[in-house]
């Protein structure tokens, strides 16, 4: 995921996102908010090497950790949200070498407000 459209793929493969996603930021966003599509208990995006993730874009960057937690965000605290008879969970898991955990922490940490 070097680039958007990397990461639009990666996000789009992995998780059978319908013909109709946009592969742009607010259409990411969208389908990360509703995934009636693939209905599951529980939901874990998992990233390995999250640090070099778009890390020659930094706004972009920016843009989908942002898009990262308002997913999960509101996956935790929207109304009426149920598949499968019950509230799903959402989660993200960033991985990294232990060399870049305090610097990604602290990067990653500034969405967390």
């Amino acid at each position: 995921m070097e680039d958007a459209d990397g990461v639009f793929e990666q996000f789009s493969d992995s998780l059978s996102f319908p013909s109709y996603f946009g592969w742009n930021w607010a259409a990411l966003s969208e389908c990360l908010r509703d995934l009636q599509w693939l209905p599951a208990h529980h939901y874990l995006i998992v990233i390995d090497d999250a640090p070099r993730i778009l890390s020659a874009w930094p706004e972009e960057r920016m843009e989908l950790f942002r898009i990262l937690v308002r997913a999960s965000r509101h996956w935790a605290t929207a109304p009426g949200i149920q598949v499968l008879g019950r509230r799903p969970s959402f989660g993200v898991l960033l991985l990294c070498d232990e060399r870049d955990v305090v610097s990604f922490k602290m990067e990653f940490s500034a969405f967390l407000r």
